[in-house]
C-alpha cells in the first residue's frame, strides 16, 4: 500500500463516516445483497435494491462509485444506491477492485462484467433491459466515461483484452463531479495526477495516457449524458468541456452545476442523504432518465 493510498482511505472514511452516521435501510426496499458476479469473493460482490411494493420488471440503475480508484465499496454506496431505487429502480450497487492492489484496467474489466451480468439475471431481479442506465461519481464517473466509449467505439474497444457485452449500450448515463481529463505533472496539489502512480502500472505511460482519458475516445454514439458538479467541486472545470465536446458531436446531453449564493456545495454531494440538495440533484438525473422509458 503506498502512502497516498493510505493517506485517501483513511481522510475519505472519516468524512463518509460522519456523512452516513445514522442511515439505515428504507422501509420501502428489497435488498438482495453480496452476490458474487465474478471468481474474487473478497472484491467482485454486488447488491441489488428494488422497491418493496415494485411488481415486473423495472428499469435498472448501475451505479459506478468513486473514491480515487482506491477507495470505495458498495457498503459505502448502499444509502445513496437505495434511494435511488426508492424513485422506482432497481439499482446495481457494486464493489470493484481497487488500486493499488490492483491497477488499471482491473476496475474497467470488473465494470464490464457487471453489465454482463445485469443482463444474465434480468430474469431473476426483474430488470428491464431494454432500460439500463449508469450513474458514476468522481472516479466512478471517469469510468462511466470510459465503460461508455467501450460501448460505442470499437476502435477504443480493441485496445482492451476484455469486452462490454456485445451490443450493449447504457441508455442514458449520468456523470457527477467526474474526472474525464488524465494527465501526470509534477504539481503536488494535483491529487488526480498524484493517484495515477498506484492507478496505473505504468505510471501514466503515453501508452497508459492515451487509455484512461475520455474525450479523445467520444464518438457521436456516446449515450446520452446527464453531467454534473457543483460549485465547490475540485473537479469543477472538468464537466463543460466535456459538455462542449458532446454538443459538438450533436450528443444528448445536459450539463447542471449546483449550488450558488449561500449554499457551497462539495465534492459529491450528491451522495449526502441528509442534503436536500442532494435529494433535488437525484431527483433531477432520475428524472432525466425516466425520459427515456
Amino acid at each position: 500500500m503506498s502512502v497516498m493510498s493510505d493517506m485517501i482511505r483513511a481522510q475519505f472514511k472519516e468524512g463518509d463516516d460522519i456523512r452516513d452516521a445514522g442511515l439505515t435501510t428504507p422501509d420501502g426496499i428489497k435488498r438482495f445483497d453480496d452476490i458474487a458476479y465474478g471468481p474474487d469473493a473478497d472484491w467482485q460482490l454486488l447488491d441489488v435494491y428494488r422497491p418493496k411494493d415494485a411488481e415486473g420488471k423495472l428499469p435498472v440503475i448501475v451505479s459506478i462509485h468513486g473514491g480515487g480508484w482506491v477507495y470505495g465499496d458498495k457498503e459505502r454506496y448502499q444509502w445513496y444506491c437505495m434511494d435511488l431505487a426508492l424513485r422506482g429502480f432497481a439499482v446495481v450497487n457494486f464493489t470493484y477492485r481497487l488500486a493499488p492492489e490492483f491497477q488499471f484496467p482491473a476496475s474497467m474489466e470488473d465494470t464490464c462484467a457487471v453489465f454482463a451480468w445485469t443482463l444474465d439475471h434480468a430474469d431473476e431481479y426483474g430488470f428491464d433491459t431494454e432500460h439500463v442506465f449508469a450513474v458514476g461519481d468522481s472516479a466512478g464517473g471517469h469510468m462511466l466515461g470510459l465503460f461508455s466509449n467501450m460501448c460505442t467505439n470499437p476502435t477504443y474497444a480493441a485496445k482492451f483484452d476484455f469486452a462490454a457485452p456485445a451490443g450493449f449500450v447504457p441508455t442514458a448515463v449520468a456523470l457527477n463531479c467526474g474526472a474525464y481529463h488524465i494527465e501526470v505533472t509534477d504539481d503536488p496539489t494535483d491529487l488526480t495526477s498524484a493517484l495515477m502512480a498506484d492507478y496505473l502500472p505504468e505510471g501514466g505511460s503515453e501508452r497508459e495516457l492515451d487509455l484512461v482519458n475520455v474525450a479523445p475516445h467520444v464518438t457521436d454514439a456516446f449515450p446520452p449524458a446527464y453531467i454534473m458538479t457543483c460549485d465547490g467541486d475540485f473537479l469543477h472545470d472538468a464537466a463543460e468541456p466535456l459538455a462542449k465536446l458532446l454538443r459538438k458531436l450533436g450528443v444528448m446531453h445536459e450539463l447542471h452545476i449546483y449550488g450558488g449564493i449561500g449554499e457551497q456545495l462539495g465534492h459529491v454531494f450528491h451522495c449526502n442523504m441528509k442534503s436536500e440538495e442532494a435529494r433535488r440533484c437525484n431527483d433531477d438525473e432520475c428524472r432525466f432518465f425516466k425520459r427515456f422509458l
